[in-house]
């Protein structure tokens, strides 16, 4: 086939940087300063910078998009996924054209949300998402067509990850379906990669970038650093990308399970600046099928073709000490039949309720050996005990029962505000500065400044938490002490939390580390309604008494810079990572006077209600109720798989 004049730069054509804390001055061996994980990092305007070149550039998208449809001719309502999609460039075309069956993917949020802003601004219908490419979050056989372009195959330290990858895209591949891959010319840049380069971006920016083979010569390895022409070093990075030649890629598909593995020619790329070009500089492209039975629909003495689901809820016939009047009300029926009719659209699924506290050991048992997962949202705990939220969990690993959501572990250590601050800090997290008064203690002294706000130690869902609970004044604090211990009963520690005064955010995660969760969009409770006499802070009021001043408190999108979004993100799956929380979690920061993060509290096994935060977050980021429900249902199934 001909040589044809296009450049498929998708997520990163030079690869997708690691930004580094510090330049590191003249390096002997770039391959010792790679991490092995460079391609998790989230990134930003810098990467658009350096590859503007090629992703900016609307005239190279059509062409691109020309070869694509003119090799693959797939119909106006295929199926198609974009996968590694950086940006969207490739599938927002794709749907410009009237193509109606367009879904992408990709591992940068900050990528995925620009892509997200670009179809809303157009009004253009592509389901865009956040994942990982070796776990993806659709079932089996869902697309026509799956796309990697623009050199987005070969990221991973080991060869078995891009293995995962193309099982993964057979898996949702649909009988007969393609495959069409786009990656870097192997041999070629193995015999003619430039070592060293530099160029100019623009008029402020200049990048400098080498590059050498890694020891077994599998891989390129480029270090890129840039730099402002006032401010210095921006980033230095590292990066690695496997290099496959046709010989090696066909072995690589036939491995994984593709059949009529085809080579479409070579591609020449072409820079709108005329700039290095790295390793997008010669490409292959190839096609493949899968050749694969359809799956067969469930019959009596067949395979289910649903799963089994048994939702556990908290029990309505109990009293719920941290509901107001004690019992469940309308507001919560009402909560649990939008949970039910939000499940009801899952229909790779059959969903079956126990919320009788009182033979629930006894259905457990007779369930084992008949589910395939207990969809845990009894997050009041057995029979409604908030102390007990962990006995759940412990009961089903003592039947030996799938579940959703953390542990009894990681309950119990999140439930204990004071000990996830010292966890915290001894991982190098900021908290607000706090003092610890225990239930003997009837004197004491504050060691920091008022305003303070005080807390339970124990308890969530805002329990003990009021507008009383910001005291600006030593008499203040007493009486807001006094209160809890006495007008509540708590007879447990107390934690007294200097009061911060910036946005109040929250965060939620869904998936697993290292590699399978989503970061849904940061929220900040919007006080602009509240009188201006009242503390800011989303307490009971806001989250239990509608009627309330605080029944105005709105979640919203966060505002807050790039910078600052990051920390808190990278801190984030640091700590659920520490403290084990599994499949869905929140964590709820405030910023200090000075706009630095400090963090207030995890919750693992955050609220599900449709009008909750998690659920506000996931509708911010285009997910909806269903949609947020599958995608933790689909992780725990996951992780539960590769256990």
């Amino acid at each position: 086939m001909a040589q044809k004049s296009a450049s498929f730069k998708k997520g990163v054509h030079r690869g997708r940087p690691r930004k580094q804390t510090k330049f590191l001055g003249p390096v002997a061996n770039l391959e010792e300063h790679v991490p092995p994980d460079w391609w998790r990092t989230l990134f930003g305007p810098v990467y658009l910078k350096t590859d503007g070149d090629v992703v900016e550039d609307t005239n190279l998208t059509r062409t691109e998009v020309d070869v694509i449809l003119e090799i693959l001719q797939p119909s106006p309502d295929a199926a198609i996924l974009d996968l590694c999609c950086g940006q969207g460039r490739h599938s927002l075309e794709l749907a410009r054209r009237g193509y109606t069956g367009v879904c992408a993917l990709d591992r940068s949020r900050y990528l995925i949300q620009k892509a997200k802003n670009q179809a809303r601004k157009e009004g253009l219908n592509v389901a865009f998402k956040e994942g990982d490419a070796r776990k993806l979050p659709y079932p089996d056989e869902s697309f026509d067509y799956v796309l990697l372009l623009g050199n987005s195959f070969g990221y991973f330290e080991s060869i078995r990850d891009d293995i995962l990858v193309l099982r993964e895209v057979m898996r949702v591949l649909k009988p007969m379906g393609k495959v069409f891959i786009d990656v870097a010319d192997g041999e070629y840049l193995r015999n003619n990669f430039k070592a060293r380069s530099w160029e100019w971006i623009d008029k402020r920016y200049f990048v400098c970038r080498e590059r050498s083979l890694s020891t077994d010569r599998t891989r390129l390895i480029s270090r890129e650093i840039v730099i402002h022409a006032q401010k210095g070093v921006v980033v230095d990075q590292f990066y690695s990308e496997r290099l496959y030649s046709e010989k090696s890629l066909k072995e690589l598909l036939e491995k994984s399970g593709f059949s009529e593995i085809t080579f479409h020619g070579e591609f020449v790329p072409q820079s709108s600046r005329n700039q290095d070009l790295g390793m997008m500089e010669q490409r292959i492209l190839v096609t493949a099928r899968v050749n694969k039975q359809k799956k067969r629909v469930q019959k009596k003495g067949l395979i289910r073709s649903q799963k089994e689901i048994v939702v556990l809820l908290g029990d309505p016939k109990q009293k719920d000490f941290l509901k107001p009047g004690t019992v469940f009300d309308e507001d919560d029926f009402y909560t649990i039949e939008q949970l039910k009719e939000a499940l009801s659209r899952l229909e790779r699924f059959r969903f079956t309720f126990l919320d009788n506290h009182g033979t629930l050991i006894r259905e457990l048992i007779g369930l084992k050996g008949k589910v395939d997962l207990v969809l845990n949202f009894c997050d009041e705990g057995f029979k409604n005990d908030p102390y007990k939220e962990l006995h759940i969990p412990a009961l089903l690993e003592m039947l030996d029962l799938p579940y959703t959501g953390s542990g009894p572990q990681c309950l119990a250590y999140c439930y204990d505000k004071s000990l996830v601050r010292g966890v915290a800090r001894e991982m190098g997290v900021p908290v607000p500065r706090a003092c610890f008064i225990k239930p003997e203690d009837m004197a004491f002294s504050i060691p920091i400044a008022f305003p303070v706000i005080v807390k339970p130690n124990f308890g969530d869902s805002s329990f003990g938490i009021t507008e009383k609970s910001v005291c600006f004044s030593l008499e203040e604090l007493v009486e807001a002490i006094a209160w809890i211990r006495e007008k509540l009963g708590y007879t447990q520690p107390i934690l007294v939390e200097e009061f911060l005064t910036g946005k109040d955010l929250s965060v939620g995660i869904i998936g697993n580390l290292p590699d399978n969760y989503i970061v849904l969009p940061i929220t900040e409770e919007d006080y602009s309604e509240l009188p201006p006499d009242l503390p800011r802070i989303c307490g009971y009021e806001a989250k239990w008494l509608p009627d309330s001043p605080y029944g105005k408190v709105r979640s919203v999108k966060a505002e807050i810079p790039e910078s600052i979004e990051k920390l808190i993100v990278e801190h984030s799956l640091k700590l659920i990572e520490r403290f084990g929380c599994r499949d869905y979690v929140r964590l709820d920061w405030r910023l200090d006077e000075e706009g630095y993060p400090r963090l207030l509290e995890i919750n693992p096994n955050p609220g599900w209600c449709y009008d909750g935060h998690l659920a506000k977050m996931a509708a911010i980021g285009g997910m909806s109720y269903s949609e947020l429900l599958q995608t933790i249902i689909e992780t725990a199934l996951l992780r539960i798989e590769r256990q």
